[in-house]
């Protein structure tokens, strides 16, 4: 079952936000951008990282999920130097323990060379 939602940040590049699968949700990957495509927080880290971790909410919310049923997230970014930001933010939006599984990889560039970071996740639904 295709996740989406309205609007549909990703409907233009003609891929699906998430997809679920029995109890389990496949989410793409979610760039630091509002619901309209444009980039928030251009230069600033910390910024794109909450947008692109309120996005991946919003899309396993849309699916019956949520960030607490992350069990696998895998983390783009341009730059390495930020495990420790985004390590802050990983610990305030995914409390519970045991704690998730994670990649965390530095690319040269994402799809958007303004953006820094990039989140896909699985998540369950219970």
């Amino acid at each position: 079952m295709r996740v989406s939602a309205e609007p549909d940040w990703y409907e233009s590049a003609g891929i699906s936000l998430g997809v679920r699968v029995g109890n389990l949700v496949f989410t793409s990957g979610q760039a630091p951008i509002d619901a309209r495509g444009a980039t928030v927080g251009v230069g600033d880290f910390e910024t794109q990282a909450r947008q692109a971790l309120a996005n991946l909410s919003t899309v396993l919310t849309n699916a019956g999920s949520s960030l607490a049923e992350v069990v696998k997230a895998t983390v783009f970014v341009t730059d390495i130097a930020k495990q420790d930001v985004f390590a802050r933010l990983r610990a305030e939006h995914f409390p519970d323990k045991p704690h998730l599984a994670e990649s965390f990889v530095e690319v040269s560039s994402l799809a958007n060379p303004e953006w820094m970071i990039e989140i896909e996740a699985i998540g369950l639904v219970r």
